[in-house]
């Protein structure tokens, strides 16, 4: 059984927030499974998206795992283009979560899926 939505943004914010980075909920999407996406800025210009993993990235995670995958190869991309592709997927997805990181490190504390 997977985490609520809700609740693991929740826990991810409270996680981020200990570890000294700043991090906020910008979009709330569905409570119990919306798509969640995390936007880590590395507050110099460029920032980072990630998103839910593909299917296929599950084969050897427990079903209540909350995998992630970057949007950008590079990873961090102009800030612009980020917010570009956000507004791509709230359009495509309009029940989606959406949380903002702010760390200069550019730590993102997600669990990523294998390359």
């Amino acid at each position: 059984m997977r985490l609520k939505s809700a609740i693991w943004v929740a826990a991810y914010v409270r996680r981020c927030n200990t570890e000294g980075s700043y991090a906020v909920v910008r979009r709330r999407g569905a409570e119990e499974a919306g798509a969640i996406f995390v936007k880590i800025s590395k507050l110099d210009g460029t920032a980072a998206l990630f998103g839910p993993a593909p299917q296929t990235a599950f084969a050897d995670a427990r079903p209540s795992d909350h995998l992630f995958a970057p949007f950008f190869p590079q990873e961090f991309a102009a800030e612009a283009e980020v917010e570009a592709r956000i507004l791509r997927e709230q359009k495509f997805d309009p029940d989606l979560w959406l949380v903002e990181v702010e760390d200069r490190a550019g730590r993102n504390f997600l669990a990523l899926a294998p390359k």
